[in-house]
């Protein structure tokens, strides 16, 4: 079979003669965060006299030109997603928005998902486009706009206001959404004390200054797009707000972060659909699950891992600030963001620290942390429960109710469970039902999925599992969710399924070994990662923890096996 062709991105913008932003920068991460997956297209809107110093002139082509451009790639490259950049005059912003306008009425093709970078001041404070070019990028483009990504001044600028406060940012973001785009992130390499010398610093300024942090806000269509379940919110959902939180790196070396932040989102959802295409063709592709499951959220989360390894990396090439370096598609915890519930003051208190069974053995640990078992049985009944708990190399089990959802019966199975697994020194693990674990006491930990999560959240529940000394376990299956579980400092993170499971109606395709093994690259080291779904026997179980995973979740791997002690411990074994 011959390879799949790769994506077409367009950058319309304009070009940096110094090479670190605008098309040169798009271009660069169009290709690497993609690996090549996707291909870079450019339409110029003007041309830059610009060093690491400063920019010294701009020129903006004839209008004709532009369209030339445009309609060249179109009738021959049509793109899967478009990054706008620097619209310098009305008349380049007119026609970008009659082009658009254009691509979104046509029923013949799928329009484009079309990203906004509204340039319109240098880090410097300098104008680059005027009063009327400003006015017609709103009225013309943002109506056609997926996202649009002004940072701290550019969204100041549209606003007519300064931003001094998270909530300004919040405040902010619901009027440039109402403006005509379908969603905004509000960028925050820029802190809020930045242009703000009139302003007095509260402590909520100064709580903020030591992260760049990005506030996403989606309309409720944007957000429902690719929702596993519809009418249940999780944390990543933007039509909540979300701010995506990175630690702040102490650089100057940041020149064209914006242009490669918006073709970094725009790639990054371009490989989604890719896959997605690949899938519904019945072509197959290189990955599903967590690629798969690529959409806008996600796309903002790899785009500003991928910026944040990007500055980690920067140098100075001339005498001024040295542009962002381009990697490839993030692959280290330490440049993942996390999703903070909230943007002021410290990140929050971590649940119950736990480490795996295989650092427990490691000669050089020296954590005193529980060690969570190699596998974690998933059971319905009080009886699995008493079965399981005699059963040699059984350390946890997750009690799942699937037949009732009367409070007075789980209370009381949690109870029962609870005595069981304490007398013989068992760790019993609670899903979803937080608040009878809590009041049956006894229990170890909670488990909750993304949809159950958010609820706990809302309902304050999160300090109470700490208070009550509970650990805490998250279900993620997408990058999203991934910085959520991260935002909430778990005590162990789970990916799944990662074989096709038919235990319960599964929302995620399959997330396959290739995402097992990123998702533990992304995750920090000291938090266990648990692998679920199709883990059948003991020789999926290797695989999977060759793959990375330190804990294997089984359901049928143990409940149907006609000799558990057996299937237990042959489980164990794989997993050492």
């Amino acid at each position: 079979m011959p390879p799949r062709p790769p994506s077409v991105v367009l950058t319309i913008a304009g070009s940096d003669s110094g090479g670190g932003a605008g098309i040169q920068a798009d271009l660069k991460a169009i290709h690497t965060i993609s690996g090549g997956k996707c291909h870079g297209c450019s339409a110029i809107t003007c041309l830059t006299a610009q060093n690491s110093c400063g920019v010294t002139g701009v020129h903006s082509p004839p209008v004709e030109f532009l369209r030339s451009q445009l309609l060249s790639v179109e009738e021959d490259l049509y793109p899967a997603a478009v990054k706008i950049g620097m619209l310098g005059t009305q008349e380049l912003a007119d026609e970008v928005g009659s082009w658009l306008r254009k691509l979104k009425e046509n029923g013949d093709k799928r329009a484009p998902f079309v990203v906004v970078d509204p340039v319109m001041i240098t880090t410097s404070g300098h104008k680059l486009v005027d009063d009327s070019a400003k006015v017609a990028m709103i009225d013309k483009v943002f109506p056609y706009a997926d996202l649009v990504t002004p940072n701290k001044f550019e969204a100041e600028e549209l606003l007519g206001k300064t931003l001094c406060t998270p909530q300004d940012v919040e405040d902010g973001a619901r009027v440039i959404l109402s403006m005509g785009p379908k969603a905004v992130i509000i960028k925050g390499g820029h802190s809020l004390l930045e242009g703000n010398n009139k302003v007095v610093a509260s402590e909520e300024m100064n709580a903020s200054v030591g992260y760049a942090q990005d506030y996403l806000l989606m309309s409720e269509e944007s957000a429902a797009e690719g929702k596993p379940i519809k009418d249940k919110a999780r944390l990543c959902d933007g039509s909540r707000g979300v701010w995506i939180r990175n630690d702040r790196y102490d650089s100057v070396h940041t020149h064209g972060t914006g242009c490669t932040l918006s073709s970094a989102i725009a790639s990054a959802w371009a490989l989604g659909q890719r896959e997605r295409d690949a899938v519904a063709s019945s072509k197959g592709g290189e990955n599903v699950g967590a690629l798969c499951a690529m959409r806008l959220v996600d796309a903002c989360c790899i785009a500003k891992a991928y910026v944040n390894a990007g500055i980690a990396r920067g140098v100075q090439l001339g005498k001024g600030p040295g542009p962002v370096v381009h990697t490839g598609f993030p692959n280290s915890y330490k440049n993942f963001p996390t999703i903070e519930l909230s943007a002021s003051g410290a990140p929050m208190t971590p649940f119950l620290a736990m480490q795996s069974y295989h650092s427990a053995k490691s000669s050089s640990s020296a954590s005193s942390a529980p060690a969570l078992g190699r596998i974690l049985p998933i059971v319905d009944t009080v009886e699995w429960v008493e079965q399981l708990v005699s059963t040699p190399g059984i350390e946890d089990i997750q009690l799942r109710f699937k037949d009732t959802t009367d409070y007075a019966i789980i209370l009381d199975r949690i109870k029962r469970s609870s005595d069981l697994c304490q007398s013989s020194g068992v760790r019993l693990w609670i899903n979803d039902h937080w608040k009878a674990a809590i009041e049956a006491g006894g229990c170890f930990g909670i488990h909750l999925g993304q949809e159950d999560l958010a609820s706990c959240v809302d309902a304050g529940g999160l300090d109470l599992i700490r208070d009550a000394g509970l650990a805490f376990g998250v279900s993620t299956h997408s990058y999203s969710e991934l910085c959520a579980a991260l935002g909430v400092r778990p005590s162990y993170i789970s990916l799944g399924p990662v074989f096709s499971t038919q235990s319960k109606d599964v929302k995620f395709d399959p997330q396959g070994l290739e995402t097992v093994r990123q998702w533990r690259s992304l995750i920090p080291p000291h938090i266990p990662l648990i692998a679920i779904g199709g883990i059948n026997n003991a020789d999926v179980a290797k695989v999977v923890r060759e793959a990375g995973a330190e804990c294997s979740a089984v359901i049928g791997a143990v409940t149907k096996a006609t000799d558990v002690k057996k299937a237990v411990a042959d489980l164990n074994a794989a997993m050492s």
